[in-house]
């Protein structure tokens, strides 16, 4: 991408026509990484549906070019942050804007989706890019602030030390996580609160949520909604914060919960391009 910036791993999905399709850009969570779980077939879907689909992992992710599936590099993961992951997500959308791919690409229409924090992230660069003209988030959070909990004993730690671990259910791995995190959130505060950030959005706006989400409540997405009457809401009943989706995903069809995303967020970008 950049010579003088660290690498983004990332995949395209589209039926090569030589005709310009709607674009989507597809942007994980925290912990995350583009071929979690079912996220290939996700890309599948939207691919087969006309649209040009674009997974990628976050620079700092904790992945590498060689490794990027799971955490290899554990101190690009510790020195992360928002203005990193908005910075990336800026440079893929500049690379749907180069020549590679000039004559599949329709240029005026770009889409975000983001998964949990992600989620966080595509507001923010939907309501200050004018290039964006959508944008979904698949249980999204609502409030970056509430999660540093800074009147803990934890964080007080964490800012004497300047170093915390967190732990990976599923790899076992103590993932670090630097102090210079919560500085690059203090530094943009403003920018980075949602509220602000949705209350401002003019374009269309789709918000799902699982009603059962153990990470991300429920409620999140209600604020979201609240912020901004005009996004549209649809909450998945009994459904979790990966949508039945797991890691890895060895089946050959979308979860049904997740397929219920897929087709309602592909039905939320078509209405707005009918």
């Amino acid at each position: 991408m950049e010579k003088d910036k660290k690498p983004i791993v990332y995949d395209v999905y589209y039926t090569q026509s030589l005709s310009p399709k709607p674009v989507v850009v597809f942007c994980h969570g925290y912990k995350g990484f583009k071929d979690w779980g079912a996220w290939h077939l996700v890309a599948e879907a939207f691919s087969n549906e006309g649209f040009f689909f674009i997974k990628f992992n976050f620079s700092h992710n904790g992945g590498t070019v060689e490794q990027p599936i799971d955490f290899p590099d554990l101190d690009a993961f510790s020195q992360n942050n928002f203005s990193k992951e908005l910075e990336d997500l800026d440079r893929i959308i500049k690379s749907i804007t180069s020549k590679q791919f000039e004559q599949e690409v329709d240029r005026s229409n770009i889409s975000l989706i983001g998964h949990s924090r992600g989620g966080g992230i595509v507001l923010i660069k939907a309501e200050e890019n004018p290039i964006i003209k959508n944008v979904i988030t698949w249980a999204g959070v609502s409030d970056f602030k509430a999660r540093f909990q800074v009147n803990t004993s934890e964080f007080r730690k964490w800012k004497e030390i300047r170093i915390s671990y967190v732990e990976n259910t599923r790899t076992k791995q103590q993932m670090p996580l630097d102090f210079q995190f919560f500085e690059d959130f203090k530094a943009n505060e403003e920018r980075y609160t949602i509220q602000r950030v949705v209350e401002n959005l003019s374009i269309p706006q789709l918000i799902i949520h699982g009603s059962i989400d153990p990470a991300v409540a429920v409620e999140e997405a209600k604020n979201i909604h609240r912020w901004n009457p005009n996004s549209i809401l649809k909450i998945i009943e009994n459904s979790d914060h990966v949508f039945g989706s797991s890691h890895p995903w060895k089946q050959n069809k979308l979860p049904e919960d997740l397929q219920k995303v897929v087709e309602k967020s592909i039905e939320f970008l078509k209405a707005q391009n009918p």
